[in-house]
């Protein structure tokens, strides 16, 4: 099983900026895609940022130019940077596993399950 543990999050005015962050507790020997989704009150979860084990990013379209993903293999943690953030970013984060990766020497693996950390609330006012 994999833990994730996210920190970071907290409340911001319009236009600041707060980094999330993903560690990675498990140690295993497929180094995982990861993904963010948000989910904010009386919504669907909704995908965010994806970046794989290369360093290869994705955005949904809100949030293009605004968010950067990245990772730090080595220490199996991931980062979600958020910059002029609006009040329709106000959500709770979820990071998350992909089932693919690679594992130390290059090669292709799969987790047969998505895993997800415990969330962190962001929250933008006007």
């Amino acid at each position: 099983q994999v833990q994730l543990v996210q920190s970071g999050g907290g409340s911001v005015q319009s236009g600041g900026s707060l980094t999330l962050t993903c560690v990675i507790a498990t140690i295993t020997y497929c180094r995982l895609d990861m993904s963010w989704y948000r989910q904010a009150p009386g919504k669907e979860r909704e995908f965010v940022s994806r970046i794989d084990s290369d360093g290869g990013a994705d955005y949904a379209d809100a949030v293009r130019g605004r968010f950067t993903a990245s990772q730090n293999s080595a220490q199996n943690v991931v980062y979600l940077q958020m910059n002029s953030l609006k009040p329709e970013d106000s959500a709770m984060y979820y990071c998350k596993t992909e089932k693919s990766g690679v594992t130390p020497d290059g090669g292709s693996c799969r987790q047969t399950t998505n895993y997800w950390g415990q969330g962190s609330q962001v929250t933008v006012s006007s």
